[in-house]
C-alpha cells in the first residue's frame, strides 16, 4: 500500500484524576483528548459499511473509559494507554495522540499543556533489518 488515509477525532473532552499531586487525585479535572489516526479506507469507501472502518464512536468510548479510569501521574503514561487502545485495531497502521490537560496546576497563566505521542504498528520483517 502506497498511502494511509486518516480519521480525526478532536476535542473529546472527558472528567479524569491524573496528576502527580494529591490534589489533582481528589478534585479531578477535564482532559481533553486528540486523535489522528492512520490507516487505509479504500474498502470502507468502497463498501459503505462502517464494519470496514474505525467506529469512531465506539473509539471515543474507550477513550474516554482510559481517561475516567486508572488515576495515572503523568499524561504521558495517559496519551501512550491511549495509542494502545487505538492500536487494538489491527486495521490502524499509526495513530497520534495529544493529552491536553489546560488546568494543570501551574501558578502562572498558560493557555494549555499538552503532550503528543506517535505510535504506529510494526512492520513486518522490519525487526530484523534493525537488529
Amino acid at each position: 500500500m502506497d498511502f494511509l488515509d486518516e480519521i480525526s477525532l478532536t476535542g473529546l473532552t472527558v472528567f479524569g484524576r491524573h496528576g502527580v499531586y494529591d490534589h489533582e487525585r481528589e478534585d479531578g479535572q477535564e482532559f481533553t483528548v486528540d486523535l489522528r489516526l492512520r490507516l487505509a479506507l479504500d474498502q470502507a469507501a468502497a463498501s459503505d459499511d462502517v464494519s470496514d472502518t474505525v467506529h469512531y464512536g465506539e473509539l471515543a468510548e474507550k477513550v474516554a473509559a482510559v481517561v475516567a479510569g486508572e488515576p495515572l501521574n503523568l499524561i504521558e503514561t495517559l496519551a501512550e494507554r491511549i495509542a494502545v487502545t487505538a492500536l487494538e485495531d489491527l486495521r490502524v497502521q499509526g495513530v497520534t495522540v495529544t493529552v491536553h490537560k489546560p488546568h494543570a496546576p501551574i501558578p502562572l497563566t498558560f493557555a494549555d499543556v499538552a503532550v503528543t505521542v506517535h505510535r504506529s504498528r510494526p512492520t513486518p520483517g522490519l525487526e530484523d533489518i534493525t537488529a
